[in-house]
C-alpha cells in the first residue's frame, strides 16, 4: 500500500521556527562539549591513535544503533524520540561534568562520553531528518534545509570562540554545565510549545513485528537502484572526507603551531563558509538537477583537500577552509531533500536510519586507517591522496545514470511489498 504523509500543517512557519530554535540551543551547547573534548585531546596528547580512539568512540556505537532507530523513527512518536535523546545526552553530560568536579579527569571518561553522545546521536537523526516533511511543505523543504545550514553554521562560528574564551577563563566542567543547560531548555520547548501530529504509521496499531519493519526497510532499499548507488557513492564518500574532518586540527597544531588561537581560526573560517554556503544555497535553490549541485560541491571538497597538502602559510590555510565550509551546505541540502522528497514518509526513519549507519561506520573506518598512519606518515600527503581520490569520485556522480535521473524532480519511490 503506498502511503503518502499527512498535509502539513497550516502553521507550518511557526512550528519549524520553534523545532529549529530548540535543535540550535542543543546543538550549540553540545559543539561547546564537543570542542572542548577535541581540544583537550589534541593539545594535551598531540596523538593521532588518541584522536582516532576518541572518533571511534563517539560513532561506532551509532553505527549498531541507527538500522533500530531507524525503525524507531518510523514506528513512534519523533517528537518524544527527539526529546528522550536530548536528555540522555543531559543527563550523562551532567554526570561527566560531576565526575570532572570531583577529580575524575582521565581520557576514558571522555571517551565514554562520547559513546554515550553518539548513542544519542544515533537516535536523534533519523527522527530529524523524517520528522522535517511533517512540519514542512514539500516545496520548501531545501529553502528550510538550507536555512538550516546557516544557522547550525553560526552555531559553529560562535562555539569554538567562546569554548576558547571559556577554556582561558574557566575549566572544562563549566561547558559540559552549559551543555546541560541548553539541552534543558531544548527538550521543554519541544515538550510544551511544539504540537507535531504523529505520523500515519505511528498512529496506527502496529501490525507487523520490530524485525519486520527492518526487513521492509532494507527490502525498500535494496529494490531501488538509486538508493543502492547513493548509499555506495556515500559510503566511499565518508572515508576519503575522514582526513580532512578530523586530522586538519592535528596537522595545524603540528605545522603551524599548537596554541589554541589556532585551532579556534580554522574552525571560525569553516563555520564562515557554512553561513555563506547555506544562504547561497537557501536562495539559489541549486541545479534543477540536486546530483549536479551535489558534484559541483564534490569537487570543491576535492581540490580544497589537496590544496590543504601544499599550502604554506596558515592564512591562505584558512581561506580553503572557508572553501570547505562554503561547499558542505551545498553538498547536504540537495542530498537531504532528494531523500526528503522521493522517500516514502513510512520509510524516511529508516532510510535515515540507514544513512546513519553508513556515515557512522565509514568515517571511523577512514580514521582507522588514516589516523594511526598520520603518526607516520605525514598528514599532508594523506590529504593529497584523498582529495585525489574524492575528486575522481567527484565525476562518478556524473557518470550514473541512475543517479542523474534520480536527481531530476520526480514522484515518490513506489513502496515494495
Amino acid at each position: 500500500m503506498n502511503t503518502v504523509i499527512e498535509p502539513v500543517n497550516e502553521q507550518w512557519k511557526r512550528n519549524i521556527i520553534l523545532f529549529l530554535s530548540s535543535q540550535t540551543l542543543s546543538l550549540f551547547g553540545s559543539m561547546l562539549v564537543q570542542y572542548a573534548i577535541m581540544w583537550y585531546i589534541t593539545l594535551t596528547t598531540e596523538s593521532g591513535v588518541m584522536m582516532t580512539i576518541s572518533i571511534v568512540c563517539g560513532f561506532l556505537p551509532a553505527f549498531f544503533l541507527s538500522p533500530f532507530a531507524g525503525v524507531w523513527a518510523d514506528r513512534y512518536n519523533r517528537k518524544m524520540l527527539i526529546i528522550f535523546a536530548d536528555s540522555m545526552i543531559a543527563i550523562s553530560t551532567l554526570i561527566l561534568a560531576i565526575l570532572f568536579f570531583l577529580g575524575y579527569d582521565s581520557l576514558i571518561l571522555l571517551f565514554v562520553m562520547s559513546a554515550i553522545r553518539a548513542i544519542g546521536a544515533g537516535i536523534q537523526t533519523p527522527a530529524v531528518g523524517a520528522i522535517l516533511p511533517q512540519i514542512v511543505p514539500e516545496e520548501q523543504l531545501t529553502k528550510v534545509n538550507g536555512t538550516n545550514g546557516s544557522i547550525q553554521a553560526f552555531v559553529m562560528l560562535l562555539s569554538p570562540m567562546l569554548a576558547g574564551a571559556l577554556l582561558s577563563v574557566a575549566s572544562i566542567e563549566v561547558i559540559f554545565l552549559i551543555d546541560v543547560v541548553t539541552a534543558a531548555i531544548a527538550v521543554f520547548t519541544l515538550l510544551v510549545f511544539l504540537k507535531i501530529p504523529l505520523h500515519a504509521k505511528a498512529a496506527q496499531a502496529q501490525t507487523t513485528s520490530y524485525l519486520s519493519d527492518l526487513k521492509l526497510g532494507y527490502t525498500y532499499i535494496k529494490n531501488h537502484e538509486f538508493l543502492k548507488k547513493f548509499f555506495v557513492f556515500f559510503a566511499f564518500f565518508f572515508v576519503l572526507v575522514a582526513p580532512a574532518a578530523f586530522l586538519t586540527p592535528l596537522q595545524v597544531a603540528r605545522t603551524f603551531g599548537n596554541a589554541v588561537w589556532r585551532l579556534t581560526a580554522i574552525e571560525i573560517a569553516f563555520a564562515l563558509g557554512m553561513i555563506a554556503g547555506g544562504i547561497i544555497i537557501a536562495s539559489w535553490g541549486g541545479f534543477k538537477n540536486k546530483m549536479h549541485t551535489m558534484t559541483l560541491a564534490t569537487l570543491m571538497m576535492a581540490v580544497c583537500t589537496v590544496v590543504f597538502g601544499v599550502v604554506p602559510v596558515f592564512w591562505a590555510y584558512l581561506i580553503f577552509m572557508g572553501i570547505v565550509g562554503i561547499s558542505m551546505p551545498i553538498f547536504n541540502t540537495p542530498s537531504m531533500v532528494l531523500l526528503q522528497e522521493k522517500v516514502e514518509g513510512d520509510y524516511l526513519g529508516r532510510v535515515f536510519g540507514v544513512l546513519g549507519m553508513i556515515s557512522s561506520s565509514m568515517m571511523p573506518l577512514g580514521m582507522i586507517i588514516f589516523g594511526p598512519l598520520a603518526d607516520v606518515v605525514k598528514i599532508e600527503w594523506l590529504l593529497i591522496g584523498t582529495g585525489i581520490l574524492l575528486f575522481i569520485q567527484g565525476f562518478f556522480l556524473m557518470g550514473s545514470k541512475v543517479l542523474m535521473e534520480a536527481g531530476k524532480p520526480k514522484e515518490k519511490l513506489p513502496s515494495i511489498e
